[in-house]
């Protein structure tokens, strides 16, 4: 064998704490090793050119680069050995740079331990086989879980480029949290005149098929071909019949529903559509609350439908769709504010959330767009809006910043006065955090023309005043004293959190997610919206904080990668899989239960059964292979000679 190593200089990356000069040299004297060279950019394009004249002209048949996370070049250098003519397997990486350089400062000790590191390198390389990758057929179809602002960004500019779309919410309506909001910062322009357009677009679009009031239930399949299982949970009315004419919701009975669209702080029918520009405008029956469930009696609505679209005995129904790539758009939560038992805990009605208050912004709302204390209707003189509860906040687990609360609470304090020219708002705060485009500017309009008064400090205690207000307690740190504000309204920017159910649909996907719920990203700077799934894709919130700009861009970007992968009529399968060998399996099955992927399969081989992996499915993590006692199964690229090879090796350093 003839092997060429590459030490890169990565400008002082590398070689302000290690001599790649002489790693170079050390390493010609290593087996197999015919030509050794220490580049200054090995990733730029005159290194590459120089590894690729150095194969042709010292004729090698593996290469060894020593510098940075392989997670970050090595597809490209595996490019650049396959241009040359080598197979892409025939390269190993050495990472020199955050195993290295970057942790240490003394210069003999790091360049020993690159060469230590490029010789496991080399005894790998020596024990490594071509692999050729397998081409599959792609089912060019996709799948979109969540109809918020994003997914519905995402659902549209995939059926627009012409693949059909699969789209599933959970809601009986599209538009996610969206579709709640009265106006939108920094233009402070009407949230469903921007949505809405999109909801219909949805709606019409002959590309994209709906599921509302429907969740994943299954996920099976590899990428190209997912074999995805939907349930529609039974809203005991019959869609296809029913015109959303809200005859049936005029005139039921049961009023006293808690209304979920508007926050509950308002109740509605048991029969109802979540609000008028509802995306599809169709009826539901909350069964927990309806007299026909709870008492056996009742059937107004069945009674008045013009089109017998109710249907009590309707069941959940389970669809299967077959889509070749998915994107996951599920959004968010508010945190469970009621922990904060110094706010009231959701004990005081006029202490609210700043979603709860968009709603009474909002002329589709509770109360036609008047605000109105929840306690006694009336309209309220001072408010009080309390930032970060529940964001940036250790003790409840919450360290992270929600993102938006800063802004939106700017746009809130605006639309207050514009609605209640005689209000003052106060505003407590940790620090302003507006980075985006005209945010800053729109905080600073917030204070300067509107006179809304900001205060440095955390409230440390909310309590009613027994004469129909709230006292807000707390400390203004920038005057270094405590400070008292008499409110008649209280608003809490509530944090967010993971969409509930999120880490259950991370484990159909077979997609990690951080502590905090949050799906996890391939890479944080150059995959923000792949997985480590193939084929799975993120867009919105679900992947972290953002507002409806960054989701809107994300639900785009989610839709390029799709494309992009769709615009080939073949995939090809990464050929570093498991390989069972039949000889030596006993069929205990231990690697068909912790395969994360699912895919390992008992077959029958010889009249006995015996585990396959299935090639397509495999991801090549190589838990099998750890947890299998006859040592029936080995990785490729990674087989037991291989890792011994470098053991073996660092013993004798």
């Amino acid at each position: 064998m003839r092997i060429g190593v590459f030490i890169c200089h990565c400008g002082s990356n590398i070689a302000g704490t290690v001599d790649c000069a002489k790693v170079a040299e050390i390493a010609r004297s290593y087996p197999d090793v015919v030509y050794a060279d220490d580049p200054m950019y090995t990733c730029a394009e005159p290194g590459q050119a120089a590894i690729e004249a150095a194969i042709h002209e010292h004729k090698l048949d593996g290469v060894v680069v020593a510098s940075c996370s392989p997670r970050m070049h090595e597809p490209t250098f595996r490019r650049t050995v396959e241009r040359a003519g080598l197979n892409r397997y025939m390269l190993e990486m050495a990472n020199i740079r955050e195993h290295v350089s970057w942790i240490g400062r003394d210069m003999n000790a790091n360049t020993n331990k690159s060469a230590e590191l490029v010789l496991l390198a080399v005894e790998k390389l020596r024990n490594n086989r071509p692999l050729l990758a397998k081409s599959f057929d792609v089912n060019k179809r996709v799948l979109v879980i969540g109809a918020g602002v994003a997914g519905i960004q995402a659902a549209l500019d995939c059926a627009d480029g012409g693949v059909p779309v699969v789209l599933v919410e959970r809601d009986a309506t599209i538009g996610g949290k969206m579709a709640k909001l009265d106006k939108t910062f920094p233009t402070v322009d009407c949230s469903a005149c921007i949505l809405g357009p999109k909801m219909v677009d949805v709606a019409q679009h002959s590309n994209i098929t709906l599921y509302a009031y429907s969740e994943v239930e299954d996920i099976s399949g590899y990428v190209g071909n997912f074999t995805v299982k939907i349930r529609k949970r039974t809203t005991y009315v019959d869609w296809n019949l029913c015109t959303g004419c809200g005859a049936c919701t005029e005139k039921c009975p049961s009023k006293k529903t808690p209304d979920g669209f508007n926050e509950l702080i308002s109740n509605t029918t048991a029969i109802t559509i979540a609000f008028p520009q509802a995306i599809p405008k169709k009826a539901v029956i909350n069964a927990a609350h309806c007299r026909q469930f709870v008492k056996g009696k009742c059937g107004v609505c069945a009674k008045i439908c013009p089109t017998g679209a109710i249907k009590y005995d309707m069941e959940d129904e389970i669809i299967t769709e077959e889509v070749g790539s998915i994107v996951a758009a599920t959004g968010y939560d508010l945190m469970d504010w009621t922990i904060y038992q110094e706010y009231g805990g959701g004990a005081y009605p006029d202490v609210i959330t700043s979603l709860q208050y968009e709603r009474l912004l909002n002329a589709s709302g509770p109360t036609a767009g008047h605000i109105k204390r929840p306690s006694d209707g009336k309209e309220p003189k001072n408010i009080v809006f309390v930032q970060c509860v529940g964001s940036r906040d250790k003790s409840i687990g919450r360290p992270y910043c929600s993102g938006f609360c800063c802004m939106y609470t700017a746009k809130q304090a605006i639309l207050t006065k514009d609605h209640i020219p005689d209000s003052q708002s106060y505003v407590f705060y940790m620090d302003i955090r507006a980075a985006g485009k005209m945010y800053d500017e729109f905080t600073r309009r917030t204070m300067e023309e509107y006179g809304t008064e900001y205060i440095r400090g955390r409230v440390s205690q909310i309590y009613p005043d027994g004469q129909g207000q709230l006292v807000v307690m707390g400390v203004d740190t920038l005057m270094g004293q405590a400070i008292e504000v008499k409110a008649d309204l209280v608003v809490l920017a509530v944090g967010i959190e993971a969409s509930k159910g999120a880490p259950q649909l991370a484990e159909k996907l077979r997609i990690s997610y951080d502590s905090y719920g949050f799906f996890m990203e391939s890479h944080v700077k150059l995959k923000p919206v792949e997985t480590n799934t193939a084929g799975v894709y993120l867009a919105g919130v679900c992947q972290g904080t953002k507002d409806i700009p960054a989701s809107v861009a994300q639900g785009s970007a989610a839709a390029a990668k799709v494309l992009a992968l769709f615009s080939k009529d073949k995939l090809e399968s990464d050929p570093q899989i498991a390989q069972v060998d039949m000889r030596r399996c006993v069929n205990c099955g231990k690697c068909i239960q912790c395969c994360p992927f699912g895919a390992i399969k008992e077959v029958e081989f010889r009249g006995e059964g015996k585990a396959q992996v299935i090639e397509t499915v495999c991801q090549g993590c190589g838990l099998c292979t750890a947890t299998c006692p006859q040592g029936a199964i080995q990785l490729s690229h990674a087989t037991d000679n291989q890792i011994l090879a470098e053991v073996n090796a660092l013993c004798q350093c």
